[in-house]
C-alpha cells in the first residue's frame, strides 16, 4: 500500500484509538506532556525532524528549523527535539509562515514556541510544551536535521507516522504502520458499536463492563 494511503487512513482515526492499538501490539509511541497551544484540527503525516542544542561557542550557518522546512513535502509534520526546554523558543513566526506556505500539516516541539498568535492566525496546528517570548537568537542552534530524535521519551525517525489532535500525540513506527492502522480501525468500530448501544438505552455499566476491558486483549 502506498504511503499516502496510510496517511489518509490515519487521518480518519484519533490519537486515543491509535494509542490503544499500539498498547495492544506492545508498541510504545504515545507522547506525554506536549499538547496543542490552541484548539486545532487533527493532523496526520510523516515526520521531518530537527534537533536543537545550546549555542556555546559555535557559529550557526543557518537559522534553526529552516532546513527541516525545506526538506518537508506538503502534508508532512515537522518535529523538533529541544529536550523539553521551555525557557527559550525553538520555533517562531517566520518559520510558521514558511511551513504554512509549504503546505506542512503541523509542527510539534518538545520545548517552547513563540509567536503563537501568528501561528494561530495562519491556521497552522502547533504543538509544544509551552509558549515563551524569549528568542533563540544567540542562545540556541540546530544540531541536526532529519536524524533520529526523541520527544516526550518517544524515539522517532524521519518518515515515521504521526497523528496529533487535542488529546495529544502518537508516533507510529513506519515499519509497524501496516499493523497499527487496521488494529486502530477495529477499535474505532468496536467503540462506535458500544456508543450505539448506550444511545439505544442500554446501561453504560453493562456496555462498558462487557466490552471495554476486553478491547485490548490479545
Amino acid at each position: 500500500m502506498a504511503t499516502d494511503e496510510w496517511v489518509e487512513r490515519l487521518r480518519k482515526l484519533d490519537t486515543c484509538a491509535v494509542s490503544d492499538a499500539q498498547d495492544k501490539l506492545g508498541i510504545s509511541g504515545t507522547v506525554v506532556g506536549i499538547l496543542p497551544l490552541y484548539e486545532t484540527e487533527r493532523i496526520a503525516g510523516r515526520a521531518v525532524t530537527f534537533k536543537l542544542k545550546t549555542k556555546g561557542n559555535e557559529t550557526s550557518t543557518h537559522h534553526l528549523g529552516t532546513s527541516a522546512v525545506e526538506a518537508a513535502d506538503p502534508g508532512d509534520i515537522i518535529v523538533c527535539d529541544h529536550r523539553g526546554r521551555v525557557d527559550v523558543a525553538g520555533w517562531g513566526g517566520i518559520l510558521s509562515t514558511a511551513a504554512k506556505t509549504k503546505g506542512i500539516a503541523g509542527v510539534i516541539i518538545d520545548g517552547a514556541s513563540r509567536d503563537v498568535d501568528e501561528a494561530k492566525g495562519l491556521g497552522l496546528p502547533l504543538f509544544a510544551r509551552a509558549a515563551v517570548p524569549l528568542t533563540a537568537r544567540g542562545r540556541i542552534i540546530e544540531e541536526s536535521t532529519n536524524q533520529r530524535i526523541e520527544i516526550g521519551k518517544v524515539s522517532l525517525l524521519p518518515g515515521d507516522y504521526i497523528i496529533a489532535d487535542n488529546s495529544g500525540i502518537v508516533v507510529i513506527p513506519q515499519d509497524r504502520i501496516h499493523d497499527v492502522i487496521p488494529e486502530a480501525e477495529n477499535i474505532v468500530a468496536r467503540e462506535q458499536a458500544m456508543a450505539a448501544d448506550v444511545l439505544s438505552g442500554k446501561s453504560v455499566v453493562e456496555v462498558m463492563g462487557i466490552n471495554y476491558e476486553q478491547m485490548l486483549n490479545h
